[in-house]
């Protein structure tokens, strides 16, 4: 059996993975997409990354379509994880959790 599950918000992809050397500035976007038919707004609640990462959100075709850049802020080599939660106003998807994760590595190191 197969079936077609329309989401009411896509995001793609739905992690962001940041990986460098240490000190470098890496930035990786993504899309969130309203698939319903009204338009979407984004506000942020949790973002539990601040002293290690930057976000910001640029709306490309109001209401519909977004897009959530993330950038490293440079710093010393480690791993780390951590989560942007932003709430909506869609009842179907009330809340986008947007896992983070970075591991910055000193120069030679493989």
């Amino acid at each position: 059996m197969k079936a077609f599950v329309k989401v009411p918000i896509y995001l793609s992809p739905r992690y962001v993975y940041l990986r460098g050397l240490a000190g470098q500035k890496i930035t990786r976007t993504v899309r969130v997409r309203a698939e319903g038919n009204k338009p979407l707004k984004l506000e942020p609640s949790r973002f539990d990354l601040s002293t290690r990462v930057t976000y910001r959100i640029e709306e490309v075709k109001a209401g519909r379509e977004f897009k959530v850049h993330f950038t490293s802020i440079p710093g010393p080599a480690g791993t780390y994880r951590g989560v942007l939660k932003l709430k909506t106003n869609y009842p179907e998807k009330p809340e986008i959790t947007i896992r983070i994760r970075a591991r910055f590595q000193k120069s030679g190191q493989g």
